[in-house]
């Protein structure tokens, strides 16, 4: 089985001005930690909102020209037994690049396997490819003795 898993991270970001300029620099600073060894992680902004009211809020807290940005960090995990196993892959991968930066599983989405309905496609490619060949023969012969 395959996943998808996305792991939340909450990067400190120092010496900025705004929540756009932190969430700028967040993204490179991660980018820069992951690569080159984990450039299949995708890096986006993060989602957050208020506990009490629920209203959406920016993706960096800033205060006093320091920010945290909450980054989601998005990864294929292949060949897993359980989603636990690829939030502990996903986890180890990710945290073993960016030390001191807390992680949290966000999201574990299995990822449906390919495989089987291309198969079965193939299956039928080759019945229509025998029929049409059974087809074609017969007026060949006819072709002949003419």
């Amino acid at each position: 089985m395959d996943c998808r898993v996305v792991v939340e991270a909450a990067v400190p970001v120092y010496d900025v001005a705004t929540a756009d300029e932190a969430v700028r620099i967040a993204i490179s600073k991660t980018g820069d930690m992951l690569n080159p060894d984990l450039n299949y992680v995708e890096i986006n902004m993060g989602e957050r909102s208020c506990p009490h009211c629920g209203e959406e809020l920016e993706p960096a807290f800033l205060a006093a020209d320091e920010s945290l940005v909450a980054l989601e960090l998005e990864m294929t995990v292949f060949n897993v037994e359980r989603d636990e196993h690829a939030a502990r892959i996903a986890r180890k991968e990710i945290g073993q690049r960016l030390e001191n930066i807390p992680l949290d599983i966000v999201e574990i989405e299995e990822i449906p396997d390919e495989d089987e309905p291309a198969e079965a496609e193939a299956d039928d490619t080759e019945a229509d490819d025998t029929a049409t060949d059974e087809e074609i023969l017969p007026e060949f012969e006819e072709l002949i003795d003419e």
